[in-house]
Parts: C-alpha cells; sequence; structure tokens
C-alpha cells in the first residue's frame, strides 16, 4: 500500500497541481491541508510525508506543522517554499526545504527521496532539495 502524503499548502491551485502531479505518478495523496488545524487533522491517519509550504492561511505556521508532525508523529516532513530563508538552520526532525517554484521533476525527485528516508532505505539527495543538519 503505498505512503500517504499530505500537501500542507494554502495556495488552492499549486496544491491541486501537486496533487495532480503525485496522483500521476501512482503516489497517495491524502489530503489538502491550508492551516495548521486542518493540516494536524490528517496527523493521526499515518502520513507518511507532509510537503508543507510556510505561510499558510492562518499565518506563518508552517514551521510549527513541520515540527509537530516530525517530532510527535514520525512524519517525514519536506518544507515547500518560495522564502527557505525563514526556516534559518532548519526545524528540528524535518528532512530539508524545496523552494518554489517547484517543477514537476524537482517535486517527484523530493518526494522519492524523503519516502526512502523515510522507509530508512539509502538515496541520494537531489540537487534541487536543501536538507538541514
Amino acid at each position: 500500500m503505498p505512503i500517504p502524503i499530505l500537501i500542507v499548502e494554502d495556495e488552492i491551485f499549486i496544491a491541486l497541481e501537486m496533487r495532480r502531479i503525485l496522483e500521476q505518478h501512482g503516489y497517495h495523496v491524502a489530503g489538502v491541508a491550508a492551516d495548521m488545524t486542518e493540516a494536524l487533522s490528517f496527523a493521526h491517519s499515518g502520513i507518511g510525508l507532509a510537503l508543507v509550504d510556510l505561510n499558510l492561511r492562518d499565518g506563518l505556521t508552517g514551521p510549527q506543522v513541520g515540527a509537530l508532525l516530525a517530532g510527535k508523529h514520525q512524519t517525514a516532513v519536506v518544507f515547500v517554499t518560495a522564502n527557505p530563508r525563514l526556516l534559518g538552520e532548519g526545524v528540528a526532525g524535518t528532512i530539508g526545504v524545496l523552494t518554489k517554484p517547484v517543477d514537476e521533476k524537482s517535486l517527484l525527485l523530493t518526494v522519492e527521496f524523503a519516502l526512502a528516508r523515510y522507509r530508512g532505505q539509502p538515496a541520494d539527495v537531489p540537487d534541487c532539495l536543501s536538507c538541514f543538519g
């Protein structure tokens, strides 16, 4: 069974495009969340990977969402943002950041890498992804 992916993005067209790309390539997108409350409502449903924007409908809550999903729920987290500098040295427990705008190839390479890490498998870091730590 595919590992469920959560897209945490308040720009609906970006979220839907990410969902379309992932599902077209056989990934299971469990849902789209536009704010912290919606994102955390998915936490207990076994999300394996969360793609998290920083600025959500409820403000700059993406870093908190990522930290909670990674820390409390063992979810692999990759931030997807146009403002990677807002993350400074990174968020503990999360993988890294993919800078917007994101093309299809970069998204797929990043998801493949993050899911391999989630499964504990070795994988090469794609050039498009800036890993923390």
